[in-house]
């Protein structure tokens, strides 16, 4: 798909409606937010829970972490001192940080939560992070990711959703079949490759996605 560079992300205020209210925050050890709109839910909600390192971030921003979660590697030591009351060890490695943080939210009856902070640094990181959406959609977790660029959202069959005409949104599938699009100004197919979904843009006030099976839509924050 060839991208139209005149296109335009979605508002904050289209973001925001889509999201909802985050019951936490997960604040992954990526780079810091510095976008308002994922400044603005740090702020907002009531339950931050930092992955290991991103609570020697988050505190030096002036904030405080609800939780910490992780191996404990990252944390600064006074750091693990002054709240040790809220910071959970888990050593095991067959889950990164980011997962050891939902399982936490998930043990307090906490499913509807906003990822920030889950990209940059290393890309390795950034990928697992990403494909992990889908995990805990599978789970009945609602996880959206939100960046400094756009939001990551996993749905199952269809997606529908308003935004300014031009808005920017890219379509990745997890294995779906009969993909179909309406209100996208490229029509999509069964798509087989990540790349072949991306760089899409909104043709009407509301668009829609249709499918057999999971895929995941990134909308572009505007602004930028």
């Amino acid at each position: 798909m060839a991208e139209n560079h005149e296109s335009a992300g979605m508002n904050n205020a289209h973001i925001r409606r889509f999201i909802g209210t985050p019951e936490a925050v997960i604040l992954a050890d990526g780079d810091y937010p510095q976008h308002p709109l994922p400044l603005h839910y740090l702020d907002s909600v009531p339950v931050i829970a930092c992955c290991d390192g991103a609570a020697n971030a988050h505190i030096a921003k002036g904030r405080r972490p609800s939780l910490i979660i992780g191996d404990g590697d990252s944390v600064l030591p006074e750091h693990r001192a002054a709240y040790a009351d809220i910071l959970y060890i888990e050593r095991e490695q067959e889950s990164n940080d980011l997962s050891k943080a939902v399982a936490l939210l998930v043990s307090r009856n906490i499913r509807n939560i906003l990822i920030l902070g889950a990209t940059g640094k290393r890309e390795d990181h950034t990928l697992a992070n990403i494909s992990l959406l889908m995990n805990y959609h599978r789970r009945q977790i609602r996880t959206l990711m939100l960046t400094d660029y756009g939001l990551f959202a996993p749905f199952s069959n269809i997606a529908r959703w308003q935004s300014p005409v031009g808005s920017r949104v890219s379509v990745f599938n997890f294995g779906a079949k009969n993909l179909v699009s309406r209100g996208l100004e490229y029509p999509l197919y069964d798509l087989e490759e990540w790349w072949q979904g991306t760089l899409n843009t909104t043709s009407a006030p509301e668009a829609e996605v249709s499918a057999d099976g999971d895929f995941l839509l990134y909308f572009a924050l505007g602004g930028r």
